[in-house]
């Protein structure tokens, strides 16, 4: 019979197997490492809907609102279109209506959404190595901690940290979020902790707060992108991670047993 070839190479092993060993805490991304939050819909619909509130409020909106698309992106084009020049003073009012907003369709999104393949076994694997576990997220913490009850996640994880309402242009890639994080964890050294984001704003913000990244993606355009940024690691599925996390434990129980012994 044919060896089965290993998920990474002898080489590839060995560096996740380090990268995982050598990290207090884990950070995960929500959507995309734990769960398939909107899936293949666009959020055009959102944005749309914040339009129209915030031309109630603040009449013509600035070009670049206008032609964004996205439910997070829009919200950082309203926070520089109100620091932005205007004939009076802006009201604060629609950056808090259009972070509720989203914050609705987040919590409306959770009650569908698709939980990632072996995601449960990745984080009982780290919890089995003493991992700290937190989410660090561009979505709001109360929809992420509704999921996470509902799906009989929420008590492996220490903290959530979600974006800012006050100031959405601390999302990612900004390294606010992580930062939290980070002081949430007693100040843990930056370089004991591992982010696993799936997209290119989790690897800046690593970098940027100094841990170290993990990507997570199918997306095969996107994993070259990763690695040619310097990530520390890309995989397309929680698999070899799990095998490198159980192949650690074999490890410490064979030294355990081995000094018992002795």
């Amino acid at each position: 019979m044919k060896a089965k070839r290993p998920l990474w190479g002898r080489r590839g092993g060995q560096d996740l197997r380090r990268l995982v060993r050598d990290a207090d805490a884990v950070l995960l991304d929500f959507d995309g490492p734990v769960c398939d939050l909107f899936g293949d819909v666009p959020t055009a619909h959102i944005a749309e809907e914040i339009k129209v509130m915030a031309r109630l409020e603040w009449g013509a909106l600035d070009r670049k609102v206008e032609d964004c698309d996205d439910s997070h992106g829009i919200l950082q084009r309203l926070r520089d279109m109100l620091d932005g020049e205007a004939p009076a003073v802006r009201s604060r009012v629609p950056l808090g209506l259009a972070n509720t907003i989203v914050t609705g369709h987040e919590y409306t999104a959770v009650n569908s959404a698709v939980r990632a393949p072996d995601v449960e076994n990745l984080l009982d694997a780290l919890l089995d190595l003493g991992k700290r576990l937190v989410i660090v997220s561009n979505n709001a913490e109360e929809p992420i901690w509704h999921y996470l009850k509902h799906a009989g996640l929420d008590s492996k994880f220490i903290a959530v940290h979600g974006r800012d309402p006050r100031e959405p242009r601390r999302m990612k890639p900004d390294p606010d979020v992580v930062l939290r994080a980070l002081k949430d964890l007693d100040g843990l050294d930056p370089s004991r902790a591992l982010l696993v984001g799936d997209q290119l704003t989790d690897l800046r913000a690593a970098r940027s707060a100094g841990v170290r990244f993990l990507g997570y993606t199918q997306d095969r355009k996107r994993r070259q992108q990763m690695k040619r940024n310097k990530a520390d690691g890309v995989v397309s599925s929680h698999a070899p991670v799990i095998a490198a996390a159980r192949e650690l434990l074999d490890d410490y129980s064979e030294r355990r047993v081995h000094t018992e012994s002795k």
